[in-house]
């Protein structure tokens, strides 16, 4: 795919839960913050952990993984696969 498919893609749904994996293999999970040209910035579950994690919900809204995570911006070039999580997630 191309930069500007991803792009656009990642403007369409900013704030919306996503997996993203790069051509690293790196596995990003979190919520899409920010899109310009150059990098899609993704806000990283608390500690790690997704809301579907050990512990299920509650651990992610009320444990320790309360609060923001990390930002991390990945370059829009280095995109393998973008996959949106159902939200909101329940087992």
């Amino acid at each position: 795919m191309s930069v500007n498919h991803y792009y656009e893609l990642c403007h369409k749904s900013i704030n919306k839960e996503v997996v993203i994996k790069d051509v690293r293999g790196t596995v990003y999970e979190g919520v899409i913050e920010k899109v310009d040209y150059q990098k899609v910035y993704v806000r990283q579950y608390g500690g790690g952990v997704s809301p579907a994690g050990p512990g299920g919900p509650g651990l992610f809204l009320f444990g320790p993984a309360f609060g923001a995570g990390a930002l991390v911006g990945i370059g829009l070039g280095s995109i393998a696969s973008l996959a949106f999580r159902p939200y909101p997630y329940y087992w």
